[in-house]
């Protein structure tokens, strides 16, 4: 090629690796301030309900996996820190990680079983984290000082990490084996969003099953490492296992989890689209009324107009009040709207100027017996809203004012 004048571009390795190591610090900072807020959260909803057993197991989890960031940190620079070595901060940092896994057992346990049950099976379950902690500190305390706390070709090193991978595969499986179990005791939505969350920890657990191997070779030199700049993924099978199981099985558990609130809040949207299309369908009718019958307009609930109109929650009230002062009105009006086929509301917005202006004039002929008029409908009939006035009292009564 060099005969020919071209040349190939050979991208720079220390800039590969600058970038790698700008991407991954990036990373660190987004989870380390990410567990944090979360553990915050937490703590302000255990104020609320400190009875609650799910909870507390997730405060658990959130909170041991916002600990062990700083550890993490620590060990991978190598890094003494108040007499720690870095082994003893990767044994801190992956037994606070453990807890943490347990604490999502527990989770999961306490949303399928009554709390007395819950707590018996969290207590057989918490054993295998003891015999697991109880290794990753034996292992920290055998590995020479100066190993890097990456290296999985220094035994103890390589024991702590397969020891956490074996964990992990166990604590996500039975997770994973109880979301399903208590998907079967909640309602439609938090199923789903439970079934989902088991999909995510299914392929968590198939990667650490594949992190296994790639220690085992890592360790017996059986493989060459990948050029790896993170320090992660230091095999082959360990970068299948991280790309293609891992990082989708996290995305897809934290679908499952936010999803019930997802919904709940795309079901919310819904209805607000519906009320405010609603207020704006009756707006003319109840101009028409309180026109006629302003002592039927209602106190302002919401306070000031720009709160009013910033508040998410205004549209309903609006609608509701808008709905409340209608029937009011109409309440008033039904006399004169005795005689009047009821079951027909094109028939009633037809009379209902005549019935205003009657009223207006006070008809001493007419009939002093109430009707009833705008019966309640069903939610998809009509106007929408259960109880709101029908769609054929629109803008159809003003224009026959």
């Amino acid at each position: 090629h060099s005969s020919l004048g071209v040349h190939r571009h050979r991208p720079d390795p220390d800039v590969a690796q600058r970038q790698v190591g700008v991407a991954m610090t990036a990373l660190l900072i987004a989870y380390g301030v990410a567990a944090c807020v979360a553990l915050i959260w937490m703590v302000v909803r255990l104020v609320h309900k400190p009875y609650a057993a799910p909870l507390w197991s997730l405060t658990v989890l959130v909170a041991c996996w916002a600990i062990a960031f700083p550890f993490g940190i620590v060990a991978d620079k190598q890094a003494t820190v108040v007499g720690l070595t870095p082994m003893a901060s990767r044994a801190i940092q992956h037994s606070l990680l453990l807890v943490g896994v347990n604490g999502l057992i527990g989770f999961f346990v306490f949303s399928a079983l009554p709390v007395r049950r819950g707590v018996i099976r969290s207590a057989q379950l918490a054993v295998p984290l003891v015999v697991a902690i109880a290794i990753l500190v034996g292992s920290a305390l055998l590995t020479p000082p100066d190993a890097r706390t990456r290296d999985n070709t220094v035994p103890g090193v390589a024991t702590l990490f397969l020891t956490a991978d074996l964990y992990m595969g166990f604590g996500f499986a039975v997770a994973g084996f109880w979301a399903l179990a208590a998907a079967r005791r909640t309602d439609a939505r938090v199923a789903r969003g439970l079934r989902i969350s088991a999909i995510g920890l299914a392929c968590i657990v198939i990667a650490d099953c594949l992190f296994v191997p790639a220690i085992l070779l890592r360790l017996t030199n059986a493989l060459d490492a990948m050029p790896d700049a993170s320090g992660t993924a230091e095999t082959l099978l360990g970068w299948i296992g991280s790309v293609f199981f891992l990082l989708p099985g996290i995305v897809v558990f934290l679908a499952g989890v936010t999803y019930p609130a997802l919904a709940q809040r795309v079901a919310a949207l819904r209805l607000w689209r519906e009320h405010r299309q609603a207020d704006r369908e009756i707006t003319p009718l109840w101009t028409l009324l309180m026109q006629t019958f302003p002592e039927h307009r209602l106190e302002r609930l919401t306070g000031p107009s720009w709160r009013e109109a910033l508040s998410p929650l205004a549209v309903h009230q609006r609608f509701y009040r808008h709905v409340i002062e209608c029937r009011d009105a109409l309440v008033r009006l039904s006399p004169y709207l005795a005689n009047v086929d009821t079951d027909d509301p094109d028939t009633l917005v037809a009379h209902l100027p005549d019935a205003i202006r009657a009223y207006t004039h006070d008809d001493p002929h007419t009939s002093r017996s109430a009707a009833v008029i705008a019966p309640p409908t069903e939610l998809r009939d009509n106007a929408g809203t259960r109880g709101s006035p029908p769609r054929a009292w629109r803008a159809q009564g003003v224009e026959h004012g």
